[in-house]
């Protein structure tokens, strides 16, 4: 396990719970990629299986932590697209 590591990943971690609740609150896809989402996603599997695989250690909550936020700001980036859709076809 390497301290560097960690300290990585607490602090891309403690930025997923301000993405999850601006997106929640916004209801607006306002500055989101779904590629970045997706990209940032695959890097936390990709870490988890090199985990799983080579080097099991604590350390793999974390990746699997980050994985599970990040994976939520894709289903919310989904509702906001289905509600911003709903909106427009409202108004028409």
């Amino acid at each position: 396990m390497s301290i560097f590591e960690v300290i990585m990943l607490v602090c891309f971690g403690a930025a997923w719970p301000f993405s999850l609740y601006r997106s929640y609150r916004s209801r607006t896809n306002a500055g989101k990629s779904i590629f970045f989402l997706w990209v940032i996603f695959a890097g936390y599997v990709s870490g988890t299986l090199h985990k799983v695989f080579f080097s099991y250690d604590p350390v793999i909550y974390l990746y699997v932590i980050n994985g599970l936020m990040v994976s939520g700001d894709i289903v919310l980036y989904f509702r906001n697209q289905k509600l911003a859709a709903r909106a427009v076809s409202e108004t028409r």
